[in-house]
C-alpha cells in the first residue's frame, strides 16, 4: 500500500496514524487528505504524540505527504473531529478524502 493508500484508510476507520515526518516520529488524527496548487499531497492532522521542530508535539499540523516515512495506521481509535476542525481546508486546492 501506498503512503496515501494507508492515510486514507486511517481516516476512513477512525484511527491514528504513526510516521516519521521532519526527523521526529508522530502520532496523528487524520481530519483531510488533498493537494497543494504545487500538486504536492498534503494531509491536515492533529498531532497527539511525538515531537517537532516547532516543539509544539500537539496540536494542528499540515504535512507534505511525500516527505512522510514509515507511515503506519495504529491500532487506537482517532478523536478526531477536534475542536476548530473546518472542512474544505483553504491550504489545499482540491480535497481528496475528509471528515
Amino acid at each position: 500500500m501506498t503512503n496515501i493508500d494507508i492515510t486514507t484508510s486511517a481516516l476512513r476507520q477512525q484511527k491514528r496514524l504513526r510516521l516519521n515526518y521532519g526527523g521526529y516520529r508522530r502520532t496523528v488524527e487524520v481530519h483531510s487528505i488533498g493537494t497543494s496548487k504545487e500538486g504536492k499531497i498534503m494531509i491536515r492532522v492533529w498531532q497527539t504524540d511525538g515531537d517537532s521542530q516547532s516543539k509544539q508535539s500537539i496540536g494542528w499540523k499540515l504535512f507534505d505527504l511525500g516527505e512522510a516515512s514509515e507511515v503506519a495506521i495504529v491500532d487506537e481509535a482517532s478523536e478526531a473531529p477536534r475542536a476548530g476542525y473546518k472542512r474544505g481546508d483553504r491550504a489545499m486546492a482540491e480535497i481528496v478524502a475528509e471528515l
